[in-house]
């Protein structure tokens, strides 16, 4: 029996089973609709993609796992080598590990561990109102968002302070806790499960500004953020982060995998003749090689055909096909690079809007009050149109508004 994530499995409908997959496109037995949520937001190349597939079957073919204690190989020096020089700024040392949630406690605990090993005694974490980074312990006190993380009470929180993205709460925040802040964490320019909310850059270039002045290590949980989809290859490259966190896309969502990047400065805060300054953790599964060979063909991949023009092409249609629509039930909408949000008044509104997609040949997955997409990159345009037309036409064919 299958415990299934998000919902109260006692009242769950019966999921679409998916029988094949191909480009943007996922098949049931009696249906072919577009993936507008790009599962979860990681098919950035679409699914069975022939040189990812080839590069994960060669390397399957030599071997498919082993541990990185006291061992390592040619497709994680790879991918540590190419991150190395593709991201931004000095970003430079690749910890590995299985998922976005564990990458996040890595970089977590690096920072925390980072300020013990230099003697300082700071215990609080700073994060962003609605922010959702994850859902293993650590990842939910960072967040803020009672949908996914009620369980926790306000004294598990207690060393977690957490500000709107606002420039006076920003400033007042750090005049107040500035020196008490071991790490502010954020979801950069779009926050993702935290209800699609979109900010400033101004905001980040203010708060790379305090953290350097209160000496506190600033992280990118950019796991949905990053390779393009706020129309940035990464937000980092905008505003540089001391440590930055990867996922979903990393591997164009062919296998599960994650990275934890840290700066010249983290790392050499580790880098010690005693013991008790070394990071002392290792995900079994950390720098997979059948991971790593997928990471860097659907890099290459990135590259090679200029993902950043097609997200921006992705954006400049979504602009022309919704400017100027609003209707009653809509609160919102917005959207960035390969991003598209509508936003309602009510949730209730949005029952029986993913059966409503299928039926027109579109996979949709909407929460809370949010009706959104996550294109893949290698979407066309009719098949642009075809997403954004399925979401106007359920406003437009409401009864009674």
């Amino acid at each position: 029996m299958i415990w299934y994530p998000y919902v109260q499995m006692k009242k769950m409908k019966t999921p679409y089973k998916i029988v094949d997959a191909e480009g943007v496109y996922l098949y049931t037995q009696d249906n072919k609709m577009i993936d507008s949520v790009s599962s979860w937001w990681c098919m950035i190349h679409g699914y069975k993609n022939k040189e990812i597939n080839e590069a994960m079957k060669n390397q399957i073919d030599q071997f498919s796992h082993v541990m990185l204690g006291g061992l390592t190989h040619e497709p994680v020096l790879k991918l540590s080598e190419k991150l190395k020089d593709f991201l931004p700024g000095d970003l430079d040392y690749c910890f590995f590990s299985d998922s976005g949630s564990v990458a996040v406690e890595v970089a977590l605990k690096m920072a925390l561990q980072f300020n013990i090993n230099r003697g300082s005694g700071r215990k609080k974490l700073l994060s962003l109102t609605s922010s959702y980074h994850g859902d293993t312990f650590m990842c939910m006190k960072a967040g803020d968002d009672e949908d996914y993380h009620f369980i926790l009470s306000e004294d598990d929180k207690k060393d977690v302070i957490h500000i709107p993205t606002e420039m006076d709460a920003l400033e007042k925040v750090f005049r107040t806790h500035g020196n008490e802040f071991y790490a502010f964490i954020v979801e950069p320019l779009l926050q993702g499960a935290g209800g699609m909310k979109m900010y400033s850059i101004d905001f980040l270039r203010r708060a790379r500004e305090l953290c350097n002045e209160y000496d506190v290590v600033f992280i990118f949980d950019e796991v949905a953020t990053g390779f393009g989809r706020t129309g940035n290859r990464f937000v980092s490259d905008l505003v540089l982060p001391d440590i930055i966190v990867l996922g979903k896309a990393l591997t164009a969502g062919y296998i599960g995998h994650a990275v934890t990047v840290a700066n010249h400065k983290i790392y050499n805060g580790f880098y010690s003749d005693k013991d008790t300054d070394a990071l002392m953790h290792g995900p079994t599964f950390m720098g997979n090689p059948v991971a790593c060979s997928a990471a860097l063909k659907s890099i290459e991949i990135f590259e090679r055909e200029n993902y950043m023009e097609k997200i921006k092409h992705i954006e400049d249609m979504v602009r022309n096909l919704v400017s100027g629509f609003t209707h009653p039930l809509i609160k919102e909408i917005r959207y960035m690079g390969g991003c598209l949000c509508f936003q309602v008044h009510d949730p209730s509104c949005l029952i029986g809007f993913q059966e409503y997609a299928y039926q027109r040949g579109v996979f949709s997955r909407p929460f809370l009050d949010i009706m959104y997409a996550m294109f893949p990159y290698i979407i066309q345009d009719n098949e642009i149109r075809q997403i954004v037309d399925v979401m106007k036409d359920w406003f437009t064919e409401q009864k009674g508004i």
